[in-house]
């Protein structure tokens, strides 16, 4: 019961907002949005840094520097916070990822939902991902999904697709193995069905473990 409440109010607070924001064009929106990030990045005091010299740096993010890697196409923020254990997914590949994130809503500055605290300590969110030429498509298995719960759709949104080509994807064997963990600024665009109505950003800490 205590679940469902949960999920319930952070459903009722993203309709809130989806309704105050139906009086704006799209472009005072977008503005909004760009002007959001923007205000993250630099309170934040990120580095962002370009594709050549994220791919020049092996495919990675100075966290030290905090440092994140703007993808221009997609206008996702990306830090890696740890690769992660195993193999990245091959082309061809259909695998189970298992996926502990935090969303925070950067117009609202607010975290708007989490599978990341006690409450859903049993619950992780999966997805069913594969590779094919060098692009990652997904579904949420919905039985298991916070996600789906709230959103109600099984798309992952587009964002959280990005790290999958430079992150390891595996079962920690050892205490020394740990799972892959991002950072990712995530525009509308790129985002879960209400952000994309909404036009708003978000920001998400995710994990990324391999299924069974």
């Amino acid at each position: 019961m205590r679940k469902f409440s949960l999920l319930l109010l952070a459903l009722v607070g993203i309709m809130l907002f989806t309704a105050c924001s139906n009086d704006e064009t799209y472009a005072d929106q977008k503005k909004k949005e760009r002007s959001a990030i923007n205000s993250y990045i630099a309170n934040q005091k990120i580095k962002v840094i370009t594709e050549d010299e994220f791919f020049a740096q092996d495919s990675t993010t100075d966290v030290s520097k905090n440092e994140f890697v703007l993808f221009e196409s997609s206008g996702v923020y990306m830090q890696i916070v740890r690769k992660g254990c195993g193999e990245i997914i091959k082309d061809k590949e259909n695998v189970s990822v298992l996926c502990r994130f935090t969303e925070r809503n950067l117009l609202t500055d607010s975290i708007q939902l989490s599978n990341d605290v006690l409450a859903y300590s049993s619950l992780v969110d999966k997805m069913n991902v594969k590779r094919s030429l060098g692009t990652f498509t997904a579904s949420f298995v919905t039985s298991s999904s916070v996600m789906y719960s709230v959103y109600g759709s099984a798309s992952v949104p587009s964002g959280w697709l990005v790290p999958l080509a430079y992150i390891k994807l595996g079962r920690p064997a050892t205490a020394d193995e740990k799972i892959a963990k991002v950072r990712i600024i995530v525009p509308h665009s790129q985002g879960q069905q209400y952000a994309m109505q909404s036009v708003y950003p978000c920001l998400y800490d995710i994990t990324y473990e391999r299924g069974r």
